[in-house]
């Protein structure tokens, strides 16, 4: 009897000692994985920091740049994050404040970069729950962030909500800033705009219109989900004509032209002049995302599009 529970003691001792070492094995992966991604982002920070200055120092110079040269992708959808690195070294950083409209998670966005690696506070808004809390959990665990991390507001996005919602959060006056993207209503959002001043917008538009200045009429209620067959947006015709009446200028886009970058119109004028919108029509996934114009007709005529021209 004592031989077989010592037979038996022996294979629980070494199933555990098996469990403990894979455990443990596991472990010692972890946080190697973690120390190599903790050590990757303070590399992309300092690397980040270092351009930022090269750009700074330089464009004090006179040297000039072009912009479309200066983009890459970190934590932006395209290669947003660089654009706005160069805009930022050249117009200079004051406030370290954004709000992002239509945000997601805040984790791939317009300024999940500036949170992470330049210090930046802000502001996310978005109507998922789901992502919401998704972006507050990454934000309050990165070690870059979770001291004080970003704001999260769930809510859905209308003309008629936005500044209060950006208010109620303790944001107003100058941001460096603002990026819009929520699929639909971004012309009547930014239009209605009052409670923050942006030094540099971000916003999307659609190319699918082509030069035509175009504007689906708002809707409170409108949903993108809900739109198929259905214009939805304005063109980027119609988003340069309410940035001017702003006091913004465009100076640049991403590489396929449908997010626009403006800033405004006093702000580096030497170091980013404006550009025209025909230079943000040359990747070649404009031209086959064009709508028909006799499309585009049918649908002013049936009120589905309100023209600008």
């Amino acid at each position: 009897m004592k031989k077989i529970i010592q037979y038996f003691r022996n294979k629980l001792f070494s199933a555990l000692a098996t469990q403990f070492s894979y455990e443990l094995n596991s472990l010692k992966s972890q946080i190697a994985e973690e120390l190599k991604i903790h050590h990757s982002s303070k590399l992309n920070a300092v690397t980040q920091k270092q351009l930022f200055h090269f750009y700074s120092n330089e464009l004090a110079k006179g040297h000039k740049f072009d912009i479309n040269s200066t983009g890459f992708r970190n934590l932006s959808q395209f290669e947003e994050d660089g654009l706005i690195l160069f805009i930022l070294a050249a117009i200079g950083i004051k406030s370290r404040t954004f709000v992002d409209i239509g945000s997601a998670n805040g984790i791939n966005s317009n300024c999940a970069n500036l949170a992470i690696n330049f210090g930046f506070h802000g502001l996310f808004i978005d109507g998922d729950e789901n992502l919401i809390q998704e972006g507050r959990s990454f934000y309050n665990a990165h070690p870059d962030t979770w001291l004080y991390p970003p704001k999260f507001e769930c809510a859905f996005i209308k003309r008629e909500n936005i500044n209060e919602l950006i208010k109620k959060n303790g944001f107003s006056g100058e941001i460096d800033l603002l990026s819009i993207d929520i699929d639909g209503n971004d012309y009547w959002v930014w239009d209605a705009l009052e409670i923050v001043d942006p030094r540099v917008v971000i916003i999307e538009t659609h190319i699918e219109y082509g030069m035509r200045s175009v504007v689906v009429p708002y809707d409170k209620n409108y949903s993108f989900s809900n739109s198929d067959n259905k214009p939805h947006g304005a063109s980027a015709p119609a988003m340069l004509k309410l940035a001017r009446s702003k006091g913004y200028r465009l100076v640049g886009a991403n590489k396929f032209g449908f997010n626009l970058i403006f800033v405004k119109v006093d702000e580096a004028m030497h170091q980013l002049p404006a550009v025209d919108l025909i230079e943000m029509t040359g990747h070649p996934r404009y031209a086959e995302r064009l709508y028909e114009q006799k499309s585009i007709d049918e649908w002013i005529n049936l009120g589905l599009l309100s023209s600008l021209d």
